[in-house]
Protein backbone atom coordinates (compact mmCIF):
# COMPACT_ATOMS: atom_id res chain seq x y z
CA UNK A 1 0.00 0.00 0.00
CA UNK A 2 1.48 3.53 -0.81
CA UNK A 3 1.88 5.79 1.63
CA UNK A 4 -0.80 8.18 0.55
CA UNK A 5 -3.41 5.35 0.87
CA UNK A 6 -2.11 4.47 4.27
CA UNK A 7 -2.50 7.93 5.02
CA UNK A 8 -5.99 8.05 4.46
CA UNK A 9 -6.41 4.46 6.28
CA UNK A 10 -4.65 5.48 9.72
CA UNK A 11 -6.91 9.05 9.63
CA UNK A 12 -10.09 7.65 8.98
CA UNK A 13 -9.99 4.50 11.68
CA UNK A 14 -8.09 7.28 14.13
CA UNK A 15 -11.33 9.22 13.41
CA UNK A 16 -13.58 6.72 14.21
CA UNK A 17 -12.13 5.75 17.73
CA UNK A 18 -11.64 9.36 18.55
CA UNK A 19 -14.57 10.95 17.74
CA UNK A 20 -16.53 9.32 20.40
CA UNK A 21 -13.98 11.08 22.77
CA UNK A 22 -15.09 14.25 21.26
CA UNK A 23 -18.91 13.52 21.54
CA UNK A 24 -18.40 13.00 25.24
CA UNK A 25 -17.86 16.50 26.09
CA UNK A 26 -21.23 17.48 24.41
CA UNK A 27 -22.95 14.57 25.45
CA UNK A 28 -21.89 14.37 29.21
CA UNK A 29 -22.41 18.70 29.96
CA UNK A 30 -26.38 18.22 30.81
CA UNK A 31 -25.22 16.00 33.32
CA UNK A 32 -22.75 18.25 34.64
CA UNK A 33 -24.69 21.22 34.50
CA UNK A 34 -27.58 19.64 36.41
CA UNK A 35 -25.69 17.78 38.91
CA UNK A 36 -22.57 19.98 39.63
CA UNK A 37 -22.56 23.08 40.96
CA UNK A 38 -20.60 25.84 39.23
CA UNK A 39 -17.93 25.86 41.78
CA UNK A 40 -17.70 22.41 41.70
CA UNK A 41 -17.26 22.38 38.05
CA UNK A 42 -15.00 25.14 37.65
CA UNK A 43 -12.52 23.22 40.10
CA UNK A 44 -12.92 20.30 38.00
CA UNK A 45 -11.75 22.47 34.97
CA UNK A 46 -9.53 24.15 36.68
CA UNK A 47 -7.76 20.94 37.61
CA UNK A 48 -7.72 20.27 33.82
CA UNK A 49 -5.85 23.11 32.72
CA UNK A 50 -3.35 22.68 35.30
CA UNK A 51 -2.66 18.75 34.14
CA UNK A 52 -2.13 20.14 30.47
CA UNK A 53 0.63 22.62 31.49
CA UNK A 54 1.94 19.92 33.90
CA UNK A 55 1.56 16.23 32.02
CA UNK A 56 4.96 17.69 29.30
CA UNK A 57 7.16 19.09 32.08
CA UNK A 58 6.53 16.04 33.93
CA UNK A 59 7.38 13.82 31.09
CA UNK A 60 9.44 15.90 28.97
CA UNK A 61 7.14 14.76 26.10
CA UNK A 62 8.84 11.63 25.72
CA UNK A 63 6.20 9.90 24.82
CA UNK A 64 6.45 11.81 21.63
CA UNK A 65 10.46 11.25 21.28
CA UNK A 66 9.61 7.39 22.12
CA UNK A 67 7.04 7.33 18.94
CA UNK A 68 9.13 8.81 16.72
CA UNK A 69 12.44 7.06 17.47
CA UNK A 70 10.33 3.74 17.61
CA UNK A 71 9.04 4.10 13.33
CA UNK A 72 12.80 3.91 12.46
CA UNK A 73 13.91 1.34 14.68
CA UNK A 74 15.26 -1.41 12.78
CA UNK A 75 14.74 -4.67 15.31
CA UNK A 76 13.00 -5.40 18.29
CA UNK A 77 15.64 -5.46 20.10
CA UNK A 78 15.77 -1.54 19.17
CA UNK A 79 12.45 -1.06 19.69
CA UNK A 80 13.08 -2.59 23.52
CA UNK A 81 16.06 -0.22 24.08
CA UNK A 82 13.75 2.90 22.77
CA UNK A 83 11.03 2.10 25.04
CA UNK A 84 12.66 1.58 28.16
CA UNK A 85 14.33 4.92 28.24
CA UNK A 86 11.10 6.35 28.19
CA UNK A 87 9.40 4.15 30.88
CA UNK A 88 12.55 4.80 33.18
CA UNK A 89 12.29 9.01 32.95
CA UNK A 90 8.37 8.13 32.77
CA UNK A 91 9.21 6.62 36.10
CA UNK A 92 11.34 9.13 37.56
CA UNK A 93 9.77 12.47 36.71
CA UNK A 94 6.52 10.96 37.80
CA UNK A 95 8.15 10.02 41.47
CA UNK A 96 9.84 13.78 41.65
CA UNK A 97 6.27 15.54 40.75
CA UNK A 98 4.45 13.68 43.09
CA UNK A 99 5.40 14.94 46.62
CA UNK A 100 6.06 18.83 44.68
CA UNK A 101 2.18 18.63 44.07
CA UNK A 102 1.44 17.75 47.72
CA UNK A 103 3.49 21.07 48.51
CA UNK A 104 2.93 23.29 46.02
CA UNK A 105 -1.24 22.44 46.22
CA UNK A 106 -1.19 22.55 50.59
CA UNK A 107 0.89 25.74 50.55
CA UNK A 108 -1.35 27.74 47.64
CA UNK A 109 -4.96 26.21 47.46
CA UNK A 110 -7.31 25.61 49.90
CA UNK A 111 -8.08 21.77 48.73
CA UNK A 112 -9.08 19.19 51.03
CA UNK A 113 -6.54 16.53 51.12
CA UNK A 114 -8.56 13.90 49.34
CA UNK A 115 -8.97 16.70 46.48
CA UNK A 116 -5.26 17.15 46.39
CA UNK A 117 -4.55 13.26 46.33
CA UNK A 118 -7.22 12.79 43.58
CA UNK A 119 -5.58 15.61 41.07
CA UNK A 120 -1.82 13.83 41.54
CA UNK A 121 -4.44 10.78 40.65
CA UNK A 122 -5.81 12.63 37.60
CA UNK A 123 -2.27 13.51 36.00
CA UNK A 124 -0.32 10.56 36.87
CA UNK A 125 -3.41 8.89 34.75
CA UNK A 126 -2.96 11.17 32.10
CA UNK A 127 0.78 10.48 31.69
CA UNK A 128 -0.15 6.76 31.14
CA UNK A 129 -2.36 7.22 28.72
CA UNK A 130 -0.20 9.48 26.48
CA UNK A 131 2.26 6.61 27.47
CA UNK A 132 0.35 4.01 25.83
CA UNK A 133 -1.24 5.84 23.43
CA UNK A 134 1.81 6.93 21.93
CA UNK A 135 3.43 3.28 22.08
CA UNK A 136 0.83 1.61 20.07
CA UNK A 137 0.90 4.51 17.40
CA UNK A 138 4.86 4.43 17.45
CA UNK A 139 4.28 0.22 17.18
CA UNK A 140 1.87 1.15 14.41
CA UNK A 141 -0.99 -0.67 16.32
CA UNK A 142 -3.24 2.20 14.53
CA UNK A 143 -6.48 0.04 15.11
CA UNK A 144 -5.62 -0.54 18.76
CA UNK A 145 -4.70 2.86 19.31
CA UNK A 146 -8.60 3.68 17.89
CA UNK A 147 -10.18 1.00 19.48
CA UNK A 148 -8.48 2.02 23.19
CA UNK A 149 -10.05 5.81 22.29
CA UNK A 150 -13.51 4.08 21.59
CA UNK A 151 -13.03 2.16 24.93
CA UNK A 152 -11.90 5.46 27.08
CA UNK A 153 -14.98 7.37 25.80
CA UNK A 154 -17.47 4.52 26.81
CA UNK A 155 -15.75 4.04 29.87
CA UNK A 156 -16.04 7.80 30.82
CA UNK A 157 -19.06 8.02 30.36
CA UNK A 158 -20.58 5.36 32.61
CA UNK A 159 -18.03 6.27 35.25
CA UNK A 160 -18.70 9.36 35.18
CA UNK A 161 -22.71 8.63 35.61
CA UNK A 162 -21.87 6.28 38.62
CA UNK A 163 -19.77 8.89 40.47
CA UNK A 164 -22.02 11.99 39.81
CA UNK A 165 -25.52 10.71 39.78
CA UNK A 166 -25.19 7.85 42.13
CA UNK A 167 -22.12 8.67 44.21
CA UNK A 168 -22.96 12.12 44.32
CA UNK A 169 -19.02 12.90 44.27
CA UNK A 170 -19.04 16.56 43.10
CA UNK A 171 -15.53 17.78 41.36
CA UNK A 172 -13.53 14.71 43.60
CA UNK A 173 -16.21 12.16 41.62
CA UNK A 174 -15.06 13.67 38.23
CA UNK A 175 -11.42 13.43 38.81
CA UNK A 176 -11.87 9.44 39.67
CA UNK A 177 -14.18 8.38 37.15
CA UNK A 178 -11.68 9.96 34.28
CA UNK A 179 -8.59 8.85 36.16
CA UNK A 180 -9.77 4.75 36.57
CA UNK A 181 -11.19 5.31 32.50
CA UNK A 182 -7.28 6.30 31.66
CA UNK A 183 -5.63 4.10 34.12
CA UNK A 184 -8.30 1.00 32.64
CA UNK A 185 -7.44 1.68 29.45
CA UNK A 186 -3.79 2.35 29.23
CA UNK A 187 -3.38 -0.85 31.27
CA UNK A 188 -5.44 -2.60 28.50
CA UNK A 189 -3.11 -1.22 25.83
CA UNK A 190 -0.22 -2.16 28.03
CA UNK A 191 -0.85 -5.81 28.01
CA UNK A 192 -2.34 -6.14 24.44
CA UNK A 193 1.21 -4.87 23.34
CA UNK A 194 2.74 -6.93 25.59
CA UNK A 195 4.54 -4.48 27.58
CA UNK A 196 6.65 -6.50 30.00
CA UNK A 197 8.76 -8.06 26.68
CA UNK A 198 9.96 -4.35 25.91
CA UNK A 199 11.75 -3.20 29.61
CA UNK A 200 15.06 -3.03 29.62
CA UNK A 201 18.11 -1.53 31.01
CA UNK A 202 19.26 1.92 31.20
CA UNK A 203 21.22 3.49 27.62
CA UNK A 204 22.92 6.97 28.53
CA UNK A 205 23.63 7.95 24.85
CA UNK A 206 20.28 7.09 23.76
CA UNK A 207 18.06 8.60 26.84
CA UNK A 208 20.72 11.86 25.77
CA UNK A 209 19.24 11.54 22.28
CA UNK A 210 15.45 11.24 23.41
CA UNK A 211 15.77 13.86 25.44
CA UNK A 212 17.53 16.21 22.84
CA UNK A 213 14.81 15.71 20.30
CA UNK A 214 11.79 15.62 23.39
CA UNK A 215 12.94 19.25 25.39
CA UNK A 216 12.01 21.79 22.15
CA UNK A 217 8.52 20.20 21.97
CA UNK A 218 7.78 20.89 25.69
CA UNK A 219 7.47 25.21 25.27
CA UNK A 220 5.88 23.96 21.94
CA UNK A 221 3.21 22.25 23.51
CA UNK A 222 2.79 25.05 26.27
CA UNK A 223 2.93 27.53 24.10
CA UNK A 224 0.58 26.92 22.29
CA UNK A 225 -2.09 26.66 25.46
CA UNK A 226 -0.22 29.72 26.68
CA UNK A 227 -1.69 31.34 22.79
CA UNK A 228 -5.31 29.90 23.52
CA UNK A 229 -5.41 31.53 27.22
CA UNK A 230 -3.81 34.30 27.16
CA UNK A 231 -6.73 35.87 25.21
CA UNK A 232 -9.04 34.93 27.41
CA UNK A 233 -6.97 35.72 30.70
CA UNK A 234 -6.71 39.20 29.63
CA UNK A 235 -10.39 39.47 28.05
CA UNK A 236 -11.36 38.60 31.87
CA UNK A 237 -9.75 41.40 33.81
CA UNK A 238 -9.15 44.02 31.31
CA UNK A 239 -13.03 43.75 30.12
CA UNK A 240 -14.69 41.49 32.16
CA UNK A 241 -16.01 38.04 31.63
CA UNK A 242 -18.91 38.37 29.49
CA UNK A 243 -15.88 39.60 26.95
CA UNK A 244 -14.76 36.49 27.70
CA UNK A 245 -17.70 34.46 27.45
CA UNK A 246 -18.46 36.03 23.77
CA UNK A 247 -15.27 35.00 22.72
CA UNK A 248 -15.10 31.73 23.77
CA UNK A 249 -18.52 31.46 21.61
CA UNK A 250 -17.04 32.81 18.58
CA UNK A 251 -14.46 30.43 19.05
CA UNK A 252 -16.78 27.34 19.53
CA UNK A 253 -17.29 26.79 15.58
CA UNK A 254 -13.60 27.29 14.60
CA UNK A 255 -12.95 24.41 16.62
CA UNK A 256 -14.62 22.10 14.56
CA UNK A 257 -12.05 22.90 11.96
CA UNK A 258 -9.39 21.97 14.58
CA UNK A 259 -11.01 18.96 16.08
CA UNK A 260 -11.06 17.32 12.26
CA UNK A 261 -7.76 18.45 11.37
CA UNK A 262 -6.63 16.71 14.71
CA UNK A 263 -7.37 13.41 12.87
CA UNK A 264 -5.35 13.74 9.69
CA UNK A 265 -2.73 15.25 11.81
CA UNK A 266 -2.47 11.95 14.20
CA UNK A 267 -1.73 10.07 11.45
CA UNK A 268 0.63 12.63 9.27
CA UNK A 269 3.24 12.46 12.01
CA UNK A 270 3.72 8.69 11.36
CA UNK A 271 3.49 9.17 7.62
CA UNK A 272 5.81 12.15 7.64
CA UNK A 273 8.68 9.92 9.26
CA UNK A 274 8.41 7.15 7.40
CA UNK A 275 8.57 9.21 4.10
CA UNK A 276 11.93 10.55 5.14
CA UNK A 277 14.02 7.97 3.79
CA UNK A 278 12.22 7.90 0.16
CA UNK A 279 13.48 9.40 -3.25
CA UNK A 280 10.43 11.01 -3.84
CA UNK A 281 9.47 12.76 -0.60
CA UNK A 282 9.22 16.01 -2.18
CA UNK A 283 6.45 15.10 -4.54
CA UNK A 284 4.72 13.44 -1.53
CA UNK A 285 4.92 16.13 1.15
CA UNK A 286 3.64 18.52 -1.37
CA UNK A 287 1.02 16.29 -2.60
CA UNK A 288 -0.29 15.60 0.88
CA UNK A 289 0.08 19.89 1.55
CA UNK A 290 -1.71 20.64 -1.44
CA UNK A 291 -4.73 18.22 -0.27
CA UNK A 292 -4.15 19.01 2.91
CA UNK A 293 -4.76 23.23 2.11
CA UNK A 294 -7.72 22.21 0.17
CA UNK A 295 -9.57 20.49 2.31
CA UNK A 296 -8.84 22.96 5.40
CA UNK A 297 -9.99 26.21 2.54
CA UNK A 298 -13.10 24.15 1.62
CA UNK A 299 -13.82 23.63 5.55
CA UNK A 300 -13.38 26.87 6.37
CA UNK A 301 -15.52 28.73 3.64
CA UNK A 302 -18.32 26.42 4.16
CA UNK A 303 -18.52 26.95 7.84
CA UNK A 304 -18.46 30.60 7.21
CA UNK A 305 -21.04 30.26 4.57
CA UNK A 306 -23.60 28.06 6.82
CA UNK A 307 -23.06 30.44 9.94
CA UNK A 308 -25.55 33.06 8.99
CA UNK A 309 -27.93 30.14 8.98
CA UNK A 310 -26.57 27.69 11.91
CA UNK A 311 -25.84 31.29 14.27
CA UNK A 312 -29.22 31.65 15.31
CA UNK A 313 -30.39 28.35 16.06
CA UNK A 314 -27.55 27.19 18.10
CA UNK A 315 -26.85 30.49 20.24
CA UNK A 316 -28.80 32.06 22.21
CA UNK A 317 -29.70 35.88 21.54
CA UNK A 318 -27.19 36.97 24.54
CA UNK A 319 -24.56 36.02 22.71
CA UNK A 320 -25.25 37.39 19.05
CA UNK A 321 -22.30 39.80 19.39
CA UNK A 322 -19.85 36.68 18.83
CA UNK A 323 -21.14 36.33 15.00
CA UNK A 324 -19.00 39.19 14.11
CA UNK A 325 -15.65 37.53 15.38
CA UNK A 326 -15.96 34.00 13.83
CA UNK A 327 -14.45 34.46 10.58
CA UNK A 328 -10.93 36.32 12.16
CA UNK A 329 -10.84 33.00 14.11
CA UNK A 330 -11.82 30.92 11.39
CA UNK A 331 -9.13 32.07 9.29
CA UNK A 332 -6.82 31.99 12.12
CA UNK A 333 -7.54 28.19 12.71
CA UNK A 334 -6.44 27.50 9.14
CA UNK A 335 -3.28 28.95 9.38
CA UNK A 336 -2.81 27.48 12.75
CA UNK A 337 -3.50 23.89 11.16
CA UNK A 338 -1.44 24.34 8.44
CA UNK A 339 1.88 25.71 10.07
CA UNK A 340 0.89 21.96 12.22
CA UNK A 341 1.39 20.49 9.01
CA UNK A 342 5.08 22.01 8.92
CA UNK A 343 5.93 21.14 12.45
CA UNK A 344 4.48 17.28 11.43
CA UNK A 345 7.74 17.37 8.76
CA UNK A 346 10.12 18.93 11.28
CA UNK A 347 9.01 15.98 13.84
CA UNK A 348 10.03 13.69 10.85
CA UNK A 349 13.36 15.10 10.57
CA UNK A 350 13.84 15.69 14.30
CA UNK A 351 14.25 19.29 14.10
CA UNK A 352 11.88 20.12 17.09
CA UNK A 353 13.72 23.17 18.04
CA UNK A 354 12.36 25.14 15.57
CA UNK A 355 8.68 24.24 16.40
CA UNK A 356 9.76 25.48 20.02
CA UNK A 357 11.37 28.26 18.88
CA UNK A 358 7.93 29.75 16.47
CA UNK A 359 5.03 28.66 19.05
CA UNK A 360 7.01 30.83 22.15
CA UNK A 361 7.64 33.76 19.33
CA UNK A 362 3.78 33.29 18.65
CA UNK A 363 2.55 33.40 22.17
CA UNK A 364 4.77 36.32 23.10
CA UNK A 365 3.42 38.19 19.82
CA UNK A 366 -0.32 37.20 20.84
CA UNK A 367 0.42 38.45 24.54
CA UNK A 368 1.75 41.51 23.09
CA UNK A 369 -1.29 42.54 20.54
CA UNK A 370 -3.29 41.75 23.12
CA UNK A 371 -2.11 43.99 26.08
CA UNK A 372 -1.85 46.83 23.46
CA UNK A 373 -4.81 47.08 21.47
CA UNK A 374 -7.61 45.30 24.18
CA UNK A 375 -8.26 48.51 25.45
CA UNK A 376 -9.22 50.31 22.33
CA UNK A 377 -10.71 47.70 20.54
CA UNK A 378 -11.71 45.15 23.07
CA UNK A 379 -12.62 41.46 22.04
CA UNK A 380 -11.25 42.31 17.79
CA UNK A 381 -7.70 42.31 19.86
CA UNK A 382 -7.56 38.78 21.08
CA UNK A 383 -9.09 37.65 17.49
CA UNK A 384 -6.45 40.21 15.80
CA UNK A 385 -3.70 38.94 17.93
CA UNK A 386 -4.17 34.98 17.25
CA UNK A 387 -4.61 35.41 13.85
CA UNK A 388 -1.46 37.52 13.59
CA UNK A 389 0.45 35.30 15.32
CA UNK A 390 -0.80 32.06 13.50
CA UNK A 391 -0.24 33.73 10.60
CA UNK A 392 3.63 34.68 11.27
CA UNK A 393 4.40 31.27 12.51
CA UNK A 394 2.86 29.87 8.87
CA UNK A 395 5.28 31.62 7.15
CA UNK A 396 8.32 30.86 9.18
CA UNK A 397 7.97 27.68 9.70
CA UNK A 398 7.29 27.36 5.88
CA UNK A 399 10.50 29.18 5.04
CA UNK A 400 12.70 27.22 7.07
CA UNK A 401 10.81 23.87 5.54
CA UNK A 402 13.57 24.55 2.91
CA UNK A 403 16.27 23.39 4.39
CA UNK A 404 14.55 19.86 4.14
CA UNK A 405 12.22 19.94 1.14
CA UNK A 406 10.81 23.07 -1.31
CA UNK A 407 7.24 23.71 -0.73
CA UNK A 408 5.43 24.58 -3.88
CA UNK A 409 2.49 26.70 -3.38
CA UNK A 410 -0.96 26.68 -4.69
CA UNK A 411 -2.71 29.78 -6.90
CA UNK A 412 -3.86 31.78 -4.65
CA UNK A 413 -6.24 34.17 -6.73
CA UNK A 414 -8.84 32.36 -6.92
CA UNK A 415 -9.16 31.21 -3.37
CA UNK A 416 -8.93 34.78 -2.26
CA UNK A 417 -11.80 35.75 -4.50
CA UNK A 418 -14.07 32.90 -2.99
CA UNK A 419 -13.09 34.46 0.62
CA UNK A 420 -14.02 37.42 0.12
CA UNK A 421 -17.40 36.70 -2.20
CA UNK A 422 -18.36 34.36 1.33
CA UNK A 423 -17.06 36.95 3.80
CA UNK A 424 -18.52 39.97 2.51
CA UNK A 425 -22.23 38.00 2.04
CA UNK A 426 -21.66 37.20 5.53
CA UNK A 427 -21.17 40.50 7.09
CA UNK A 428 -23.84 42.25 5.07
CA UNK A 429 -25.76 41.15 8.40
CA UNK A 430 -24.19 44.52 9.84
CA UNK A 431 -24.84 46.63 6.34
CA UNK A 432 -27.94 49.12 6.99
CA UNK A 433 -28.65 49.75 3.18
CA UNK A 434 -29.14 45.84 2.57
CA UNK A 435 -32.67 44.49 3.65
CA UNK A 436 -33.23 41.38 5.33
CA UNK A 437 -34.71 39.73 2.17
CA UNK A 438 -31.59 40.64 0.32
CA UNK A 439 -28.95 39.37 2.91
CA UNK A 440 -30.46 35.56 2.92
CA UNK A 441 -30.47 35.60 -0.54
CA UNK A 442 -26.81 36.92 -0.77
CA UNK A 443 -26.08 34.02 2.27
CA UNK A 444 -27.34 31.22 -0.04
CA UNK A 445 -25.73 32.18 -2.96
CA UNK A 446 -22.92 32.59 -0.73
CA UNK A 447 -23.09 29.15 0.76
CA UNK A 448 -23.82 27.55 -2.87
CA UNK A 449 -20.51 29.14 -4.01
CA UNK A 450 -18.70 27.90 -1.07
CA UNK A 451 -19.96 24.18 -1.54
CA UNK A 452 -19.99 24.21 -4.96
CA UNK A 453 -16.23 25.26 -5.27
CA UNK A 454 -15.24 22.97 -2.46
CA UNK A 455 -16.84 19.50 -3.87
CA UNK A 456 -15.18 21.00 -7.70
CA UNK A 457 -11.52 21.80 -5.71
CA UNK A 458 -11.18 17.98 -3.09
CA UNK A 459 -13.36 15.59 -5.87
CA UNK A 460 -10.05 13.84 -6.41
CA UNK A 461 -9.66 13.62 -2.51
CA UNK A 462 -13.18 12.63 -1.07
CA UNK A 463 -13.78 10.02 -3.49
CA UNK A 464 -10.92 7.78 -2.10
CA UNK A 465 -11.96 8.43 1.50
CA UNK A 466 -15.43 7.72 0.57
CA UNK A 467 -14.56 4.51 -1.12
CA UNK A 468 -12.14 3.33 1.56
CA UNK A 469 -14.62 3.97 4.19
CA UNK A 470 -16.97 1.88 2.50
CA UNK A 471 -14.57 -0.63 2.59
CA UNK A 472 -13.62 -0.63 6.15
CA UNK A 473 -17.39 -0.90 6.98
Amino acid sequence: MNQKKQLVKNTIIIAIGKLSTQIISYILLPLYTAKLSPSEYGTYDFICTISLFLCPIITLLMEESMFRFLIDAIDKSEAKRIISQTIIYTILGTIIFIPLAVIILNLTTEYTGALIFAFVVFVISNIFIGLSNALARGLSKIKLYSLSNFILGIGTIILNIIFIVLLKAGAEGLLWANSIANICTAIFIFTKLKLWMYIGKFNKKLMKEMIKYSIPLVPNSISWNIINMSDRIILTQMIGSSANGIYAMASKFPNIISVVYGYFYTAWKESAARITKEDNKNKYYNSIYHDTKRLLFSVTICLIAVMPFAFPILINKAYDEAYIYIPIIMIATYYSNLSSYFGGIFSAYKDTKIMGATTIGAAIINLIIDLLLVKFIGIYAACLSTLIADLIVYIYRRNKLKKYIKIKELKWFGPAVILTIVCLAYYTKYMSFIPTPLYWILNIISLAIAIFYSIANNYKLVMPIINKIKGIH
